[in-house]
């Protein structure tokens, strides 16, 4: 058994960013290596977002598990795409909201 943390990457939409936070800060207070979306105020051009993508996917990479933070049960397309990358990797995905 390894002496390392977990590692979870956080996966949602950006409407839930104020969830993901708490989340993140939940996870971290309980000894856990958090991995989340990247944040802005600015408006992200199309090229940005599709980096920002590509960079979610390799956080996934490096995940002992997915946390999708999805409050009444929402999950929009690119956090969908998350789910079946990690599906697909064999990286284990859990729900906030298993709705």
């Amino acid at each position: 058994m390894s002496d390392r943390p977990e590692i979870v990457c956080i996966c949602g939409s950006t409407r839930f960013a104020g969830e993901m936070r708490t989340a993140n800060l939940d996870l971290t207070l309980a000894g856990v290596i958090v991995l989340a979306p990247g944040e802005t105020d600015e408006v992200v051009t199309p090229e940005q977002k599709a980096v920002l993508d590509v960079l979610h996917l390799r956080k996934i990479d490096l995940a002992d598990r997915v946390l999708v933070v999805n409050p009444g049960g929402y999950v929009g397309e690119s956090t969908r795409r998350e789910i079946a990358y990690a599906r697909a990797t064999g990286t284990p995905v859990s729900f906030t909201d298993p709705g």
